[in-house]
């Protein structure tokens, strides 16, 4: 098939959404398919660029910048981000081409306009990839009340679904967020299992031997760290396990809450904490293979049910898992089903404690912790999958 993915990041970006992008449009030259990479990118100096990257054929197109700016000027930016697209888009060799498919990811939730354009003139079905339901979270968490600017918000997601044939979500728990959507004649919503390609071990920037922590039992998060996470309870965690000096914890990457957290955790005296900078995904490997347990946080008041893409590297290193989720995420029941780690429902930083040391002694004793990780990674969240999944929606 000829498909048109449609996104504002990939590569050299290094968000979980680039790497998904990456992993996925690479898997669809694997499997034969003809793939074009349409993707907002702030700052080009000319109207589009096409570059052939390892068989995918990406196409930049100029954009207005959405990160690392105000929420006025980024809400302002997105909503025109895909006119402006669209507008650079028609200005290519690429005007007239079209499609047998499109496929597009979310967040953000404002590329529909684009996405119609493509679908209409191609006369072909679409799959919205949904990882994010907003601005449902963001309420949910009182970032935002159900006021107007949520209302505005919801039409222009609304209007994005309504150009989708089919909605991938994360699990079967979000299913219930598109009931009235799924009235819609030949609609569908299905679950589509995160991703992430094998990715071999090359080395890391960080050394955790020539840290703090050298000879610790490491519990390591790599990830965002913005307030949709809700970390402050692994510093509380930290701080409950401070007096166990084969104890340490490492925090690896950006957001919002970095610097917060930093501070925090200098003002409590915390050392058995390293912070570090964002690194490059493949590295990724390199710096699990130094680690014990991988940690996961997501802040208690979300509804939505989320598989972070941390949770997906994890499993794919064989690093078990402690989370502290919302309780009735979906993510609860795969983890003990699964017997891949531990889960704390309670924001009880004491528990959660004796959650990592019951995990620790399990690990020691359980030889098959990894394995039933690495199995997992390769049974549900595999680009390969995902891809004929997609292709299948695509083409009936």
């Amino acid at each position: 098939m000829r498909i048109a993915l449609i996104a504002d990041a990939f590569p050299p970006l290094r968000s979980s959404g680039a790497v998904q992008l990456r992993d996925l449009s690479l898997e669809f030259v694997n499997q034969k398919h003809d793939v074009t990479m349409f993707v907002a990118a702030p700052g080009l100096d000319v109207s589009f660029r096409i570059e052939n990257w390892r068989g995918v054929r990406v196409v930049r197109l100029k954009a207005l910048q959405t990160k690392d700016v105000g929420y006025v000027r980024r809400t302002v930016n997105e909503f025109l981000m895909p006119f402006v697209m669209l507008r650079n888009l028609r200005k290519s060799p690429l005007a007239t081409e079209r499609w047998d498919g499109i496929a597009w990811y979310s967040p953000t939730i404002f590329l529909g306009p684009i996405v119609r354009s493509l679908k209409y003139a191609s006369a072909c079905r679409s799959y919205l990839i949904i990882r994010d339901i907003f601005p449902e979270w963001a309420a949910d968490m009182g970032l935002m009340s159900r006021g107007l600017p949520y209302w505005i918000f919801k039409a222009i997601a609304n209007y994005q679904y309504s150009v989708a044939d089919v909605i991938g979500v994360q699990t079967q728990g979000n299913r219930v967020y598109f009931t009235d959507w799924l009235t819609g004649a030949s609609r569908r919503v299905e679950v589509l299992q995160n991703w992430l390609a094998h990715a071999p071990v090359t080395g890391c920037s960080i050394s955790v031997d020539k840290t703090s922590l050298a000879g610790r039992k490491i519990f390591v998060y790599a990830g965002n760290m913005g307030v949709a996470q809700g970390m402050v309870i692994l510093l509380d965690l930290a701080e409950c396990l401070k007096h166990r000096p084969d104890l340490g914890f490492l925090f690896v990457g950006r957001g919002s809450d970095a610097q917060r957290l930093r501070e925090d955790a200098k003002q409590r005296d915390l050392d058995n904490v390293v912070f570090s900078d964002e690194i490059d995904p493949d590295e990724i490997p390199g710096l699990y293979e130094q680690c014990h347990i991988g940690l996961v946080a997501l802040d208690p008041r979300h509804k939505t049910h989320n598989i972070p893409g941390k949770f997906l590297s994890y499993m794919q290193a064989g690093l078990p898992v402690l989370a502290s989720i919302n309780p009735g995420n979906d993510l609860v029941e795969l983890i003990a089903t699964e017997r891949v780690g531990r889960v704390c429902r309670d924001t009880s930083a004491a528990l959660m404690a004796v959650e990592a040391l019951e995990l620790l002694e399990a690990v020691s004793l359980d030889a098959g912790y990894k394995k039933r990780c690495l199995a997992l990674a390769a049974r549900l969240f595999s680009p390969e999958v995902a891809v004929k999944q997609i292709v299948n929606a695509l083409q009936v």
